[in-house]
């Protein structure tokens, strides 16, 4: 990027600078490193907002592909972890094509990661207008793009010596040896280490879903509506994956926590079926897996079935942990289902506060009619009986009346906090508007008073002009 002022000397005229020869004056200031040529998007305003357009919708479709090829890692992991050992031998094959698929979808993955942070350097460089890729590195993003590539290059890797080796192997161990089972089939090794092994990187596949929680931030409505990104700018408020959970969780709160519910069932449950194959085990079923997660989950803990390998028990302790939380989510979003809405609080409490006014007249006649009933008794000196029940009937009728007239106050204190609150409003706006309203027609009604004082005064001018004439031209005639 150069800045570069030219004059020139013709007809005998100079635009700028110029020597005394004529000769042109050239003054160059360098704004960028030397040697580095400029790049499209460091062009204008228009072109750094198409190239951010295309980058944005560069990084979604990146996302998009790196989403799926780790869920075709995952899928191909279950499938080979489920059909091994019914379906094939552990070195056939069949298993290590399915390896093999596994090992090139985790390198899809990869590569698509990294051309999504590349992808995102470069709409950091157009958002800050830099010019040196070096300065978006800094050293946290280093080692999230680190932690990510480590994460997601986690997958079960077998060792198979092929399906002549492990035939022979297998037929000259049966008649020697006895059989060794390999429950996980996920290695051809009989050693226990490696089946602990490929169990630890099978579990951490699904470390690969939080790329679940990019996908729905960048193809969220909320980051693709232009209204959303301006006012949002306005207000200072970051689009991040938290805000978009929150306008999900506002929005559809059901249907978010359901899907996320389940989701965490059928995971959890498969993790814990992997984990406690095994130990070869009565909760290695899917069933017995899902009825321990479910419970456990529900904090509820029957007992009837527990895990017993260590990776079982954590699942299990994830799980009631994770339990908790949607409970108490699930709490927050029937409350609010439940609460009433602010019209639905008018009608509710006024309704109320009618049904306190009546039952508080009713009480109000009953305290009077057992003071008559009494009055009457003491009157007849010889019904001390009937005197002393109605003694006891005009007490228990004033208790009443005072509850009622305290749960009458007890409302409509509440309903003066909850309700009345913006009808208190709604009054004053109003008193301020009839009060402007009363000031502007006093204002006119004061100028018009204004213009009829002039209108008078000049009224008066003209008959007192008109008398001096009259009373001169009279002296005239006069005289």
């Amino acid at each position: 990027m150069e800045m570069s002022v030219r004059n020139s000397h013709s007809d005998g005229k100079a635009d700028g600078l110029g020597s005394r020869n004529g000769d042109t004056t050239d003054i160059t200031v360098s704004l960028s490193h030397p040697g580095k040529r400029m790049s499209p998007i460091e062009g204008g305003s228009l072109y750094r907002l198409r190239d951010r357009k295309f980058l944005l919708e560069d990084k979604r479709r990146l996302c998009a592909c790196a989403l799926g090829a780790a869920l075709l890692g995952i899928l191909l992991m279950i499938l080979h972890a489920e059909l091994c050992p019914t379906v094939y031998l552990p070195g056939s094959i069949y298993a290590l094509c399915i390896n093999c698929l596994i090992s090139f979808s985790t390198g899809c993955l990869l590569i698509l990661i990294i051309a999504f942070h590349y992808k995102d350097i470069r709409l950091f460089i157009i958002d800050h207008n830099q010019v040196d890729w070096r300065i978006a590195m800094t050293t946290n993003r280093v080692l999230c793009i680190s932690l990510e590539l480590l994460v997601c290059s986690l997958h079960p890797v077998g060792i198979y010596l092929g399906p002549l080796t492990a035939a022979t192997n297998s037929s000259s161990s049966s008649s020697t040896l006895p059989t060794v089972s390999t429950p996980l089939c996920l290695c051809s090794s009989p050693m226990e280490s490696w089946l602990e092994l490929e169990l630890l990187l099978s579990a951490l596949m699904f470390l690969r879903l939080y790329l679940v929680h990019r996908a729905i931030l960048l193809h969220s409505k909320v980051l693709l509506s232009a209204s959303y990104r301006s006012i949002g700018s306005l207000n200072n408020i970051n689009f991040t994956f938290r805000f978009v959970l929150k306008v999900l969780m506002n929005k559809y709160p059901a249907r978010t926590l359901l899907v996320f519910i389940m989701l965490f069932w059928f995971t959890s449950a498969w993790m814990l079926r992997l984990c406690e194959r095994q130990a070869q085990v009565e909760t290695g079923g899917m069933g017995t897996a899902l009825w321990l997660i479910a419970i456990t989950f529900l904090t509820v803990g029957y007992g009837d079935v527990s895990p017993t390998t260590t990776c079982g028990k954590v699942v299990c302790l994830f799980a009631g942990v994770m339990g908790v939380a949607c409970t108490a989510m699930l709490v927050a979003v029937v409350t609010k289902k439940l609460a009433l809405n602010k019209g639905e609080k008018h009608v509710h409490f006024f309704m109320m506060d009618i049904q306190i006014s009546k039952e508080i007249r009713n009480a109000a006649a009953n305290v009077l009619r057992e003071c008559w009933l009494l009055h009457r008794t003491i009157q007849a000196r010889d019904k001390h009986s009937e005197h002393r029940r109605h003694q006891r009937c005009l007490l228990e009728a004033i208790r009443i009346f005072r509850h009622l007239r305290l749960k009458q106050r007890k409302l409509r204190d509440y309903t003066s906090e909850m309700v009345d609150l913006s009808k208190m409003q709604m009054i004053m706006c109003d008193l301020s508007a009839n009060w402007n309203n009363s000031y502007r027609e006093l204002e006119q009604r004061i100028i018009s008073m204004e213009q009829k004082l002039d209108e008078l005064g000049q009224s008066f001018q003209c008959t007192s002009e008109l008398l001096s004439q009259a009373l001169q031209h009279r002296h005239l005639v006069h005289r």
